[in-house]
């Protein structure tokens, strides 16, 4: 029962009565060379009701049922794929200490409707807001700051935070665009740049147009891209942050959700950037796609997906 408490899922794979037993004695004949009178007396006296007292009563706890045991091949899938999911998450925030992951069931309420497939236009653009306001909170939770005192209205002193204003957001066309409400929310004023990447193949992207502010060596950066797949274009966008005078660890990357394989690229090649996410993806597909993905976000944000 403690294990049951401490579990966040539970599992239960089920197999008929009559399944249980037959494996028993072919089990018990084959490996044991015992006789079926002995395995159906043993089963009978001891096995069964153990099983009814303590195992079938488990049943009402479980939050999946497996039926038909290790022949659904289908079920077992789809756990081991949660695991895959769950596991890739946990070992990447081990692996690079600037990634940080933000996970609630509200985030993951979010993540279901606008992945839905089905999702009205009003309603994508509405839940993508609210969980693009929740990473920029979460990124700009990260800037540096120094301690500040005020003076409250009934005259006593409260010593909080101040931080750092020199600041800008840089948002990769077209996609990252939908993120800029969401930072002018949080940043009453805030500069804004952007970096087109005309993408041609995997790997024949070519940076074709930039307008960022001119003392943005100065700043600290919030680089925002609401997908982070192969990570080509986040290494190109890096990188001319850094031509310009940049530092490394001024520099903030917000999006919604990352492929491992992007993670692996940017933080390898930058390992101190700091990389702010709802949601680390099972991988790639054939075609570079996110997987499960949520689709080409910038048209569905701005209506042009059926352009």
């Amino acid at each position: 029962m403690r294990i049951l408490l401490e579990e966040s899922s539970n599992s239960l794979t089920s197999a008929d009565a009559d399944v249980r037993l037959a494996r028993r004695i072919k089990r018990h004949t084959d490996q044991k060379k015992r006789d079926i009178k002995t395995i159906l007396d043993q089963y009978s006296k001891f096995v069964k009701p153990a099983f009814d007292d303590f195992i079938f009563p488990t049943k009402k706890y479980a939050d999946i049922i497996i039926p038909r045991g290790g022949d659904n091949h289908v079920a077992i899938d789809l756990i081991v794929q949660h695991i895959h999911t769950k596991l890739g998450q946990h070992d990447l925030c081990k692996i690079y200490p600037n990634l940080y992951v933000i996970q609630s069931f509200q985030i993951r309420g979010m993540h279901t409707i606008i992945r839905d497939v089905k999702t009205a236009k009003h309603d994508f653009i509405f839940y993508s807001d609210r969980l693009i306001r929740l990473v920029v909170e979460q990124g700009l939770g990260h800037l540096p700051f120094k301690e500040k005192q005020v003076t409250t209205p009934p005259g006593y002193i409260y010593t909080g935070v101040d931080f750092c204003k020199r600041l800008c957001g840089i948002s990769v066309i077209r996609s990252g665009e939908s993120m800029e409400n969401a930072l002018r929310a949080c940043c009453k004023g805030i500069k804004i740049g952007k970096i087109l990447i005309h993408r041609e193949g995997d790997n024949g992207q070519q940076l074709v147009y930039h307008n960022l502010p001119k003392d943005i060596a100065d700043r600290h950066v919030l680089l925002l891209d609401p997908i982070l797949g192969t990570g080509n274009s986040a290494v190109q966008a890096i990188c001319l942050l850094l031509s310009k005078g940049v530092k490394e660890s001024s520099i903030i990357f917000l999006n919604l959700i990352s492929a491992p394989q992007g993670v692996h690229v940017v933080c390898k090649r930058f390992p101190r950037i700091k990389i702010v996410t709802s949601e680390i993806e099972i991988g790639l597909n054939n075609d570079f796609r996110v997987v499960p993905g949520m689709g080409e976000f910038g048209d569905r944000y701005f209506g042009t997906d059926d352009e």
